[in-house]
This record gives C-alpha cells, sequence and structure tokens, in this order.
C-alpha cells in the first residue's frame, strides 16, 4: 500500500474541513461514536447529529504558509493539528524483536515499529454490534514533563482504539481459497525455518473447512508449482504430501515466487471466497528482482482486479523484514513473524482461519486534535503508514485491509495547554465495504477529564499501561525518547506487575524480553520537547 506523506498547511486542512463536513463530535469523555454512511464521490456526511469540529489556529500562529511579498521572507506555517494514518495490525516486528532477544542480540533499530508492539497485545476494547468499527479514545497523565521545563503531568498518552466484530465462531464465512508461496532456498534449512514452515501448513491444512481450497508454490532460483488450487474435501492426505516433500535448495529468488503464486491465485480463483496468497519465508532475497515495488508492480493487475491480498509470515534468526513489509503494505495485506511452534500455532490454528474474511478495507483513521487544549503531540510510530490529511477522503489512496476481531491501537504523546479544559480530539475511521465498496465512518472524541487520571498508580486502566509498556520499550530499542518514559529496568519492572495483575501470558514474554534488552544495553535517550506546537516529527 504506497502512501504519499505530506504536512499540510493550517489553511488547506481548514478548507478541507469546512468543505468536506469533517469529523463529527460525540459526547464528551473517552470514546463515543457517532456513524455514517459516506457518499463516495463528495464525502460528505448523510443526515447525522452533531457538529463540526474544525482546528483554529494556535495562539500567535499564521493562517498560511504563503511567502511575504514585500521582503521574500517565508511566512510561520500554521501549526498542523490533524494526524492521519492507514490502519495497521502488523505484529512481526515485535515477534522478531523478541527473538534476536531470545538469541542474545539486540534487534536493529531500523526494525523496529512500535504500533506493531502495541498491537501484539489485547487491549479489550467494546466490539461494535455491526460490520464496522467500534472507536474508543482515553488516555492517562504521565508522571513526567518534556525537556523544556514542562511541569510533570503536562504531558498525556493518549489511546485511540479501534476494533471490529470478531468472526461467529458458528457462522458461516466464505470459502477461502489460499495460495502458499514457500521459500525453500538454502537459507531455510537453518533449524525455525522451514521445518517451522511445514510444520505451521500441516497444522492449517487440518484446520481448514472441506469447502476450502489451497495451492502450494515453492521457490528457490526459480519458482514450482507442487500443487494447483485443490480443494480440501478428500484431498487432505494429498496436500501433506506435498507439504512434506519440500527440502531446501538453492538461492532466494522472491519474485519468481511472488509471482508464480499469483498466478496460481488467478488460475484458481473463486468468484465469492477469500483469495489470498500467504509468503512463508526469512525475505533475504538475492536472485532476480530484489526491490519490493518492483516484484509487486508485476502482479499488480492480479492484486487490483481480482482483490487478492497478501499476508507474510516471516521466519528465521537473519530476516528481510524490509521486504517483507514492504511487500505485504503494498500488497493489501500484513505481516507476522513466527519463532517457534507455540507461535505457528497461534497464527494458524487460533488466528488466521478465523481472520481469513475481511472486515474492511483500505481503512484510515484521522484524529483532529483541538488546539485550544493541546500544544504539541506526537503519533507514537506508523511512521510508514502516514497519509496526507486531504487523502483522508480519497478512496482512491491506499489503507490497510482488517478482518475479523482485529484491533488496532494509535498511542499519542499530547501535551496541553495551561489550565486546559474540555475537548482534546476527535478520532474518525473511514473504511469501504470488503464487498460493496461503499464508504463508511465512524468518530469518537475524548474530553481532558478523561485524561487526568495518572498512568501509573491511578485508575487508567492495566491495558493502558501495557500498550504504554509496549510503546515505550520499542522507542528504547530505537533509539528514541518520549515524554515520560521510563528506563527498561523500570518498564521490566512494571511489565512483569502487569503479568501478574493480567494473568496474561503474553504479557508476561513482555517483562522477559524487557528484562533481556536491559541486559544488553542500558540508559535512556534525551528528553525531547522544545517550544514549538503542533504535531512533532
Amino acid at each position: 500500500m504506497e502512501r504519499r506523506t505530506y504536512r499540510g498547511t493550517y489553511a488547506r486542512t481548514l478548507g478541507l474541513l469546512l468543505v468536506g463536513g469533517m469529523l463529527l463530535t460525540g459526547c464528551g469523555g473517552g470514546g463515543s461514536t457517532n456513524d455514517s454512511a459516506v457518499d463516495r464521490a463528495s464525502g460528505k456526511r448523510g443526515t447525522s447529529e452533531g457538529g463540526q469540529v474544525a482546528p483554529a489556529p494556535a495562539p500567535g500562529a499564521s493562517d498560511d504558509g504563503a511567502q511575504n511579498a514585500e521582503d521574500g521572507r517565508q511566512k510561520p506555517v500554521a501549526p498542523d493539528y490533524l494526524s492521519t494514518f492507514a490502519l495497521d495490525v502488523d505484529t512481526a516486528s515485535y515477534g522478531y524483536a523478541r527473538r534476536k532477544l531470545a538469541d542474545g542480540e539486540l534487534p536493529g533499530a531500523e526494525t523496529v515499529r512500535p504500533e506493531e508492539f502495541v498491537n501484539s497485545f489485547r487491549q479489550g476494547y467494546r466490539r461494535p454490534a455491526g460490520n464496522g468499527f467500534s472507536v474508543t479514545v482515553d488516555g492517562a497523565r504521565t508522571d513526567t514533563g518534556g525537556g523544556d521545563g514542562a511541569r510533570a503531568g503536562d504531558w498525556s498518552l493518549v489511546r485511540v482504539g479501534l476494533a471490529t466484530r470478531v468472526a461467529d465462531e458458528h457462522g458461516e464465512r466464505p470459502a477461502a481459497a489460499l495460495t502458499f508461496v514457500v521459500d525453500i532456498s538454502g537459507s531455510m534449512a537453518e533449524p525455525g525455518r522451514l521445518d517451522l514452515v511445514k510444520k505451521s501448513l500441516s497444522l492449517l491444512t487440518d484446520e481448514l473447512r472441506d469447502d476450502d481450497s489451497v495451492s502450494l508454490v515453492t521457490f528457490s532460483d526459480e519458482a514450482k508449482t507442487l500443487l494447483p488450487m485443490t480443494r480440501l474435501r478428500d484431498h487432505r492426505g494429498r496436500i501433506h504430501d506435498a507439504v512434506d516433500s519440500m527440502e531446501p535448495t538453492d538461492s532466494t529468488n522472491v519474485e519468481a515466487g511472488v509471482r508464480r503464486g499469483y498466478e496460481e491465485a488467478v488460475d484458481g480463483h473463486r468468484e465469492g471466497a477469500n483469495n489470498r496468497v500467504v509468503l512463508l519465508s526469512d525475505a533475504l532475497a538475492n536472485t532476480g528482482e530484489t526491490d519490493a515495488d518492483a516484484i509487486l508492480e508485476r502482479i499488480d493487475a492480479a492484486r487490483r482486479d481480482y482483490g487478492i491480498t497478501l499476508f507474510g509470515v516471516g521466519v528465521g534468526s537473519d530476516y528481510g523484514d524490509e521486504l517483507m513489509e514492504r511487500l505485504t503494505n503494498k500488497g493489501d495485506g500484513h505481516t507476522t513473524y513466527i519463532a517457534d511452534e507455540t507461535q505457528a500455532r497461534k497464527v494458524f490454528v487460533d488466528q488466521l482461519p478465523a481472520h481469513i474474511e475481511l472486515r474492511a478495507r483500505d481503512a484510515k483513521a484521522q484524529v483532529a486534535f483541538d488546539p485550544k487544549t493541546v500544544r504539541q503531540f506526537k503519533l507514537i510510530g506508523y511512521e510508514d503508514r502516514k497519509v496526507a490529511d486531504d487523502d483522508f477522503r480519497d478512496d482512491s489512496v491506499d489503507g490497510g485491509e482488517i478482518g475479523p476481531g482485529h484491533t488496532v491501537t494509535a498511542l499519542y504523546a499530547v501535551r496541553l495547554r495551561d489550565g486546559a479544559a474540555g475537548h482534546v480530539a476527535t478520532a474518525t475511521v473511514r473504511w469501504l465495504d470488503p464487498k460493496t465498496r461503499a464508504p463508511h465512518e465512524q468518530s469518537g472524541s475524548v474530553e481532558t477529564g478523561a485524561i487526568d487520571g495518572r498512568l501509573w498508580g491511578g485508575d487508567s486502566g492495566r491495558r493502558l499501561q501495557v500498550a504504554a509498556v509496549a510503546a515505550y520499550f520499542a522507542e528504547d530499542l530505537r533509539g528514541g525518547k518520549l515524554p515520560g518514559q521510563p528506563g527498561l529496568g523500570e518498564l521490566a519492572d512494571r511489565a512483569s506487575e502487569l503479568a501478574t495483575d493480567t494473568e496474561d501470558s503474553s504479557v508476561r514474554k513482555l517483562a522477559t524480553a524487557i528484562a533481556r534488552a536491559d541486559g544488553l544495553k542500558g540508559g535512556s535517550g534525551s528528553d525531547d520537547g522544545g517550544q514549538q506546537e503542533g504535531e512533532m516529527d
């Protein structure tokens, strides 16, 4: 999913909001919602309650970014109070970081994406009754301020939580047509790579329904179809045999594998089914085309015309994170990472069969902060998911594909103005119906009273604290420092306490990972404050 990044001036944003009829406020507090279908051509809402919310210029700010005609100097650009990004349910970055830490190494900073750390943990959001999203907005005050003399408590952590309805365990989902593209290059011979992939596919073969179909493509220096699209019914033994026959050999030509996989997916395309390509690889491409954009350009028609999505499953201690991330981003899919059989069972038994169906296509979120109460804000992570503010309602601009039971969390570091009270932000999610492509929106807002509690030791809630620990951990690993961010030692202690309180084994594993990182490094970055207003880089 190619993103266009842009920081619009306030004047352009204000004009867009007034024309488009943007962001309807709900009731105050933490997480009221407002839903309506939206006219795709005009971007205007149908009949609904509530008023418009548009950012007003911050005190002393210029109302445009135009050049001064008299002296030739550039006028100051008005602060930007909009934050827009495509939704993301990837978790590969966190899984890979845990693997590296377990091996006694720190993950590379370039592989750490905070949103994937945060989205690896259950948040317990309210679920919608229908096929859209629920929107929850809440937060808490952090214990320390910024680096410019801000008082403790000036900074808050604001959480925007989006959730879809879980799959009906006994309901009828559409059939699945899955094409597995498996890397059998020489690097996959390492324990925990091809052997784990084979185990994963065997588990999934036993979990899929009789009316589902699978095909199997392998690639090394060239690609080969081991199994054309085959209904499971009485063919599970045949599928198991094909999986068992895979052996590692030669080099890694990801391009050949992806291209053959999409050819098989098109040949075996089933109308009304969920058609998906599943790439299982260490993504260490060394033969053929190795650029993700160029690879996907060659199968773009198949992806676009047939609606085939790409799901990436990463394996291996050395893993081509950047390539896999880029492939799935532009391939309308998402990624995960598996390091052992427990994780493989979670992905291929507990998650994939239930998440085959889509709830939303091209989903984007936009958060409008109120400049009357908010001085500064920073979205934690989502750097490669940012969308131009005025592309929010442009449905030709790609967003994220979201399945049943998925949750998406976005955390913001927010600095309030002195004595601020009232409206803080309104969050809106926009998506297309997977079948009809009709656009819909849902909104939620938050007031200062809903973020007044203390993050630690207050009533902020254990799940918000888990999200905070995960985000702060990721920021530390990539060398950053957020307002209120504790050191790794304190984070490990807090994660251990939360694991006991929540009785959540995944939080216990988080505590272990933080403790390992603390043993490998230490210290913390410097505070980042400054006198700027609006969105922080």
